[in-house]
């Protein structure tokens, strides 16, 4: 059995991430307690039946005290007011992280925040399903996923290897980049890719000429794929692009200008440009699955189960949950 590294972590957020780091906490013997904090009571009350935290709490600072490491999991919105108000109540020697999926603005939120003699670590676990709230965590979601820290200049060197090392015992794998750089990456990998799922979405649900029933019945795998992005937390993603506003836009300005081309290869029936294009995004998708960040098996190992009504209506389509 592996030493505990800390004594006592403490979780802010308790939702899809927040409850998967506590259970792959307890699956490794991370730490010898594990503090859960949400505000609403019925998260709370679930939580506590699911069992994946030694206490739980709907107030911050209670939560925090006497915490070896304090992990900020709830949207990167209120992650300012949620390190000002337990920054008082933070003990000497402790870490401050956390699991957003923007860099730059809960550096310029948070940071001000942190007392002298307590290191702040920020961290981005690049592993998450279209599911939300403590329900949806599983001690697995990190195992093979990388995690991005992006330590600030002059951040104590020992709490970063602590970080790197938590990450590790989570099953993750670690890599260090700076803040900016890292906001501009998850723009292109995550958060343009979710505006567009949206997009999408909302663009066959307001197609008048497609009834709801016939954009759910004959879901192809695109249109399909596209759905289950788009089914993720409306408040994390809400706030992940206010948050990263430049970007995105940056990213998105690059794929308007790339699909206006794509427009234009259409129109003027140019297949030499569109196979060339097509070839190289599958080199890509062959890629990502070499570097094992997804499956090759049938249906990208999808588990799926086809159920049939009583008055034969279309086919529904059951999955289990599949880490993206």
């Amino acid at each position: 059995m592996n030493k505990p590294m800390f004594d006592r972590v403490a979780i802010l957020g308790i939702g899809l991430i927040g409850s998967s780091i506590a259970h792959a906490m307890r699956r490794g013997h991370v730490a010898r307690e594990i503090v859960g904090h949400a505000h609403r009571a019925e998260t709370l009350k679930r939580a506590r039946k699911l069992g994946f935290a030694d206490r739980l709490t709907d107030n911050a600072a209670a939560a925090v005290k006497g915490a070896d490491l304090v992990i900020l999991a709830a949207p990167v919105g209120v992650f300012g007011a949620l390190a000002k108000a337990i920054a008082p109540h933070l003990k000497s020697g402790a870490i401050v992280s956390d699991v957003g999926s923007v860099k730059g603005a809960v550096i310029a939120d948070v940071s001000p925040h942190i007392p002298r003699g307590v290191h702040f670590v920020p961290a981005h676990p690049i592993a998450g399903t279209e599911r939300s709230g403590p329900d949806a965590g599983f001690a697995e979601l990190f195992d093979g996923r990388w995690c991005i820290l992006t330590p600030l200049k002059g951040a104590n060197k020992r709490a970063i290897s602590t970080v790197k090392t938590f990450w590790e015992r989570l099953g993750s794998r670690v890599d260090v980049m700076d803040a900016k750089h890292h906001d501009l990456v998850l723009a292109v990998t995550s958060h343009v890719p979710h505006l567009i799922a949206y997009n999408i979405v909302g663009t066959a649900d307001d197609l008048s000429t497609v009834t709801q029933g016939e954009v759910i019945k004959y879901s192809a795998g695109g249109f399909r794929d596209f759905t289950r992005i788009a089914a993720s937390d409306p408040t994390m993603w809400r706030d992940v692009f206010l948050n990263n506003k430049d970007a995105v836009l940056e990213v998105l300005g690059r794929f308007s200008e790339d699909l206006s081309a794509l427009q234009r290869q259409i129109r003027w029936s140019d297949g030499d440009a569109l196979h060339k294009l097509f070839a190289r995004t599958r080199a890509i998708r062959r890629g990502i699955v070499d570097a094992g960040q997804d499956s090759a098996e049938v249906n990208f190992g999808r588990n799926v189960t086809v159920k049939k009504s009583a008055s034969r209506a279309a086919p529904r389509l059951s999955r289990v949950r599949r880490r993206r």
